[in-house]
């Protein structure tokens, strides 16, 4: 019973409800992983449920983590057959066990997102398709909501009603054909085609029903068809099936999450058992009723009263500049203060926006004032090409049917095969009727020799070397260990000394050995075993699993990204009708509901302090506009906000209107620096002065970085001194 004794009472109704289905409703920081994770405790501990038949989804891989480690100090050493993942990565075990049945090879790869675009380009050129005229990124778009619809090819051309849409079901089709020849599979599919397995496979679906007992699920409001008609599959027989949610953080109806699946739920199971999560122990109670008050203007929802123990805090700050330029200089000047004033520290901060493009003045603001900050979403590690290289040797050696792996690095390192050589290559192969892959085989089993071939001797040379090189990984998979296998393609192909020679290659190389050490976590598996399990983590990694919460840096987040993290202060910039809600929003209902959520968010990921803040004139995505404040604000009322303009411009300043203010006070003693100067910064260490320029109230100085490169930096607040 001590599982129950920190739990506030609706907390212990949540975890004792152990028997038909449950819908616990949580409210934003009202301890919901604690809820789930003391609820498998309890499953585990005092009613003697064996952990294997336990089944708990996530959605994130950071979740699972999280999860993992807090039930590992609840029931220590329990929790080691407990299916517990995200709702892809137990879809991918599953598929790799029983997918036969339908089909699938247990070996296949995951396509991500560019892997995808790639296919269908190949797709549209097969088809003699102009990409420039049926971009990939839309058909993509529309393959993915079929597939969320349990939609295959043949079911979206009888439903097509529009050209496009005739064109989408050719492309879907071919599509799935190439996926199919290169025993590959999208995201998407990983959902698909378990339902499918299931509905075909009824004696498979009985195994895994009899197995899993309990069936616990988060973030349910945030599932799509497929994902909700999984788990009622899952859970037919024993019905003990438990959704935790939060239909007001619903944000995700762009990639088909969808919130009836949570709004009906008591209409699949009317014999569910509902808990409310109302008390809130994140945020100030200032926060929380601007929170509510701005939620309370939805109408697809499920009524909450949250309330909350903590103190009352401070109002929301509502801040107006002038333009997008000084409303990123006064989030880093107010960050600054409160890191001065001892109130906050940088990593304390998070920045979040609605667009992605928004981040670029933010991070040229911070890098000119040399505020450490970490970007989510940029380009991510699993994206960068040296990275994706390598995972493409090793995919090739897993899977020889991985066309689009093939295609990646047949002449990376450079090996003399051009385009026109591969256009060859694809072209035989065809009138062979194999894959690419075999039909490089072949040409290695000519010894060399071009005749009968449609390549010159040299083109011959370099294409059956590079089979024999893969025939040689492939062998030796067989028998080293996952590091070993990693250092043997990075040498093999002489990828090191490619890298090597690149202006940039040091820290490609750099990253190259972060990918290594990604690897040393599967050194213990079996041969085959091991590089299947590491290219399957590797695809399934999100943005926000790679946050570092550890790193005292600011993040610069979207609000989508942001959901489920926390942080003492937020700023939430762009707070503008065209940004937040989004000008594709304002004249759909529904979609204007979601960006209120949107909003909502936002606002409850903040412990201490919220700043609302928005731009009188914005440049964005090549235009200029003046745009009205966000009508989410005027749901707020105005007894938990303060209301601050910090207009600099003085053109634009409206006598009308409050005074005009700088962001910053700078000191008065602004060092001097010459060209050539040795100087040291705290964060980016030691460097050499390439330019010193004074401006009316500061001096810019620009530094060549030992290890950090070039940054231009404003004295005033940037913390250099000569070495």
């Amino acid at each position: 019973m001590d599982i129950l004794a920190q739990l506030n009472p609706a907390q212990k109704q949540a975890v004792e409800a152990i028997n038909g289905p449950v819908l616990i409703l949580a409210g934003p920081g009202s301890g919901k992983t604690r809820v789930i994770t003391h609820r498998i405790a309890y499953l585990i501990k005092v009613v003697g449920v064996n952990p294997r038949r336990i089944l708990a989804v996530t959605f994130t891989n950071k979740a699972a983590r999280e999860m993992e480690a807090r039930l590992n100090r609840l029931v220590s050493g329990s929790v080691q057959d407990l299916t517990l993942g995200t709702f892809h990565a137990i879809c991918a075990r599953i598929l790799r066990q029983d997918g036969r049945a339908i089909g699938i090879d247990p070996k296949f790869v995951i396509y991500d997102d560019d892997d995808q675009i790639s296919l269908l380009k190949k797709s549209l050129q097969e088809l003699d398709l102009d990409p420039k005229q049926y971009a990939p990124r839309a058909i993509q778009s529309a393959i993915t909501a079929a597939k969320s619809q349990m939609i295959g090819p043949a079911d979206y051309l009888l439903h097509g009603r529009s050209y496009f849409e005739e064109i989408v079901a050719r492309v879907y089709e071919k599509y799935e054909a190439l996926l199919k020849a290169s025993s590959a599979l999208d995201f998407d599919d990983l959902l698909m085609k378990a339902v499918q397995l299931f509905r075909q496979n009824p004696e498979i679906l009985a195994r895994y029903q009899s197995r899993y007992l309990h069936i616990q699920v988060d973030e349910f409001q945030d599932t799509n068809l497929v994902q909700y008609e999984l788990m009622k599959q899952l859970a037919g027989k024993h019905r003990n099936i438990c959704v935790v949610g939060d239909p007001d953080q619903s944000i995700y109806s762009w990639r088909s999450a969808d919130l009836r699946n949570i709004l009906n739920f008591e209409k699949d199971y009317p014999d569910a058992k509902i808990v409310l999560l109302e008390q809130n122990y994140r945020s100030t109670r200032m926060i929380l009723d601007a929170a509510s008050s701005v939620i309370s203007a939805n109408k697809q929802r499920k009524p909450k009263d949250l309330w909350t123990e903590n103190e009352p805090g401070v109002p929301c700050a509502v801040i107006e500049t002038y333009s997008g330029e000084e409303e990123a200089q006064y989030v880093v000047g107010e960050i600054d203060n409160l890191v001065r004033r001892g109130e906050a520290k940088p990593g304390d901060c998070a920045v979040m926006y609605r667009t992605n493009a928004q981040s670029r003045l933010l991070e040229e603001a911070f890098i000119r004032y040399g505020m450490p900050y970490k970007l989510v979403a940029g380009t991510r590690f699993y994206e960068r090409r040296e990275v994706k290289d390598i995972i493409a040797y090793l995919r090739l050696v897993q899977n020889s049917s991985d066309t689009v792996s093939l295609m990646r690095i047949i002449n990376v390192p450079q090996r003399g095969i051009g385009q026109r050589s591969l256009d060859e290559l694809t072209a035989w192969a065809r009138s062979q009727s194999v894959p690419e892959y075999r039909a490089l085989q072949l040409l290695a089993e000519s010894k060399g020799s071009a005749a009968d071939l449609p390549f010159s001797q040299r083109t011959v040379k370099a294409l059956a070397g590079f089979a024999v090189m893969m025939e040689k990984l492939v062998e030796k998979s067989r028998v080293l260990n996952m590091v070993e296998l990693f250092d043997l393609v990075v040498e093999i192909s002489g990828y090191k000394q490619y890298l090597a020679g690149l202006m940039d290659g040091e820290e490609r190389w750099e990253n190259v050995l972060e990918l290594r050490g990604v690897a040393q976590d599967y050194r213990d598996r079996p041969s085959g075993e091991g590089l299947s399990a590491f290219l399957e983590g590797v695809a399934l990694v999100s943005d926000v699993d790679s946050l570092d919460e550890k790193i005292d840096a600011v993040t610069l987040i979207t609000l989508h990204q942001a959901k489920g993290l926390e942080f003492p202060v937020v700023f939430m910039v762009g707070m503008e009708d065209g940004i937040l809600p989004h000008f594709k929003s304002i004249d759909d209902p529904g979609q204007l509901e979601e960006e209120r959520r949107l909003c909502y968010v936002g606002i409850t990921r903040a412990e201490k302090r919220v700043y609302l803040v928005r731009a009188f004139r914005r440049q964005l995505m090549g235009s200029s506009a003046v745009n009205r404040p966000s009508r989410f604000l005027e749901d707020i009322p105005s007894r938990l906000t303060t209301s601050q303009s910090v207009w600099e411009s003085e053109d634009a300043w409206d006598s009308s209107a409050a005074p005009a203010q700088k962001p910053f006070a700078p000191p008065a003693d602004i060092p001097e620096f010459r060209p050539g100067d040795h100087v040291r910064h705290e964060q980016f260490g030691e460097g050499v002065v390439v330019s010193y320029q004074k401006t009316r109230a500061d001096a810019e100085v620009v530094v060549a970085f030992d290890g950090a490169g070039v940054k231009r930096l404003l004295l005033s607040f940037a913390k250099i001194e000569k070495v």
